[in-house]
């Protein structure tokens, strides 16, 4: 049932807070209702995102980001909603090597899946895990600019590995 909620989407609309993306996505007030103040409800919700994520394929590797654990389920929070009924999602992910190259490009996957699966009033914050990289504040800067998702995107060969990456096994 949360999923069919999940997906109940008819528009998306980005907006620009601070660093942060925010993406409002319009749904039915009877949907968001059902998260206030139930955290069975956010913890659904936390294991759905994390399916969502779990399959995404390592640019370099032949595995999940789930196999390489790179994603991880306790990386995955998900907040009451605010007062304007706004889901706070925060995923945070663990790059296999401190220096690794396509730490940008995995953050950049996760965001683009989350946003096209998830059907609700959110805030998405991508991070690398404390500690984990030796560039994570810019990689963190990057993954969470909205002008620079949408300039990445509208490379084609950036989009076509992106496209790769979160594409589903048949």
């Amino acid at each position: 049932m949360l999923q069919s909620l999940l997906q109940k989407s008819k528009s998306l609309l980005g907006v620009v807070k601070g660093e942060e993306q925010v993406v409002e996505r319009s749904v039915e007030a009877s949907t968001l209702d059902a998260y206030n103040g139930n955290e069975k409800n956010c913890e659904e919700l936390k294991e759905y995102i994390y399916d969502i994520i779990r399959t995404i394929k390592d640019p370099e590797k032949p595995a999940s980001l789930e196999d390489l654990h790179v994603v991880y389920e306790e990386g995955v929070f998900v907040h009451q909603p605010d007062q304007n009924n706004w889901v706070a999602i925060r995923v945070e992910f663990n790059p296999t090597v401190p220096h690794c190259s396509l730490a940008t490009l995995i953050g950049l996957c996760i965001r683009i899946k989350l946003e096209r699966c998830l059907a609700e009033k959110f805030k998405l914050d991508i991070y690398i895990k404390k500690g984990a990289h030796s560039t994570e504040d810019e990689i963190n800067k990057q993954i969470n600019d909205k002008e620079r998702i949408a300039a990445a995107m509208e490379n084609p060969n950036l989009r076509e590995l992106v496209e790769g990456c979160i594409q589903e096994a048949d």
